[in-house]
């Protein structure tokens, strides 16, 4: 491997989002000697059609990083990152993983929110045994046929939200659905999900409709779903392609008129649309209103690390970027390593209590998948809000074990640990 590494520092996050955060450099580490930096590598789809969330988890994984640096680092290491964009497509993160691994020689990878680009990544990964760790793509596949043993999933997928969301929706909109189904993995596989769950519940799927990314006219979409005149329609449609379909869904007076559940809604995809714009039953894995001991103290951490940021509240995304990074860092400090041989099955033991998450039930990591079990909410718009950007209104809280996956438990085949190449940063 080439030893000359480029680093960047945690400052770097100013060039993505306009501002400077609290991550300057700290002068007690320049001058004292100190241990080798522990470089992580960010490689996040700051654009294409996930860019508001690619952005948005990066500042999650600097926060959680700014923390360590400022407690000491881990195991007296400073933690460095550098950041490369994937764009949201899977060949140029194939590029991105390689880079990162064979020429900057990061010690960990992360992110990824488009599916395909957290495939491609951990398929990389997995080669040269360098743990990495999927903050937010949901699709099932990813812990499921494309799960690997250096690769953790930090989000709950769309088989999870959909079970969360399914029979809620059927109970009150009715037995006939229509899917949207956005034309790639992550559609496809929440899709067949959701269709399985709605079947199994005595519902019937009249049609599926495929949209392409990148839709921005969906006027055929929803002349379609008018002659069909279903009780529900469930959309697997995101990032911009769906704020796209809200709003001309919401022009087409049609937000009303039938069931909408989108199994998942990205925090950074509805702020600033507006309250009208929110419409239908989803789910989330974590909000910032939230009743609980930590939240008020994280956001208040957040919004002083970040006052100039367009979001000015942390939503979902943001909160598992961070939660993933500190995990990792606590499993290194726990360890006493950076060997992905040591770190693999300490993570896969991990279990984090609810309290320490800000989620209402302990969440755990499943060993046969690599996949966080973790609290699933069911929310809708809140047509009562008493802050400005109180968007949610939390409808119920799911267990971890009420809403497993057991299609991706069967799917994935996690190569061996004695088969994984050693890795030591």
């Amino acid at each position: 491997m080439n030893s000359a590494r480029r680093r960047v520092l945690v400052g770097g996050v100013g060039a993505v989002a306009g501002f400077s955060g609290p991550w300057a450099h700290h002068h007690a580490w320049a001058q004292a000697k100190q241990k080798k930096p522990l470089l992580i590598g960010l490689a996040t789809d700051d654009s294409g059609p996930y860019a508001a969330s690619g952005q948005d988890e990066q500042l999650g994984m600097r926060l959680a990083i700014a923390e360590f640096n400022e407690r000491g680092g881990v195991l007296g290491r400073r933690i460095e990152a550098t950041h490369e964009n994937t764009a949201g497509d899977p060949a140029t993160a194939v590029g991105v993983a390689e880079k990162m691994i064979r020429q900057q020689e990061v010690a960990f990878l992360l992110g990824g929110v488009h599916s395909g680009v957290a495939s491609a990544m951990s398929r990389v990964a997995q080669k040269y045994g360098c743990i990495y760790f999927n903050s937010n793509s949901s699709s099932p596949s990813e812990a499921g046929a494309e799960c690997h043993r250096v690769k953790f999933v930090w989000d709950a997928n769309g088989t999870n939200f959909s079970i969360s969301v399914v029979k809620g929706a059927m109970t009150g909109f009715g037995r006939q659905w229509v899917l949207v189904t956005s034309d790639y993995l992550w559609g496809h596989t929440t899709a067949k999900g959701i269709r399985r769950i709605v079947e199994a519940n005595g519902g019937q799927v009249v049609e599926e409709i495929l949209v392409p990314q990148g839709t921005r006219d969906f006027q055929p979409v929803l002349a379609k779903i008018r002659a069909l005149k279903p009780g529900v329609v469930a959309t697997a449609v995101g990032g911009d392609d769906q704020k796209t379909l809200r709003r001309q869904v919401q022009d087409a007076g049609m937000d009303r008129s039938v069931g909408w559940i989108n199994n998942q809604q990205d925090w950074p995809d509805v702020y600033g649309l507006g309250r009208q714009a929110l419409f239908g039953i989803f789910g989330t894995t974590w909000y910032w209103r939230l009743a609980l001991a930590g939240v008020p103290e994280f956001v208040a951490r957040y919004r002083k690390a970040l006052p100039e940021y367009r979001l000015k509240t942390p939503g979902n995304v943001f909160f598992n970027g961070y939660m993933a990074t500190r995990e990792l860092l606590r499993a290194i400090q726990r360890t006493g390593s950076t060997s992905n041989l040591k770190l693999i099955p300490e993570l896969e033991a991990l279990r984090v209590p609810a309290t320490d998450r800000m989620q209402h039930f302990d969440a755990w990591m499943n060993p046969l998948t690599h996949q966080l079990q973790q609290t699933v909410y069911v929310a809708a718009y809140n047509s009562m809000p008493d802050q400005p950007d109180d968007l949610f209104r939390i409808l119920a809280r799911v267990r971890p074990d009420e809403v497993q996956d057991a299609d991706s438990a069967q799917a994935c085949k996690l190569e061996p640990l004695a088969a994984t190449p050693s890795y030591e940063p």
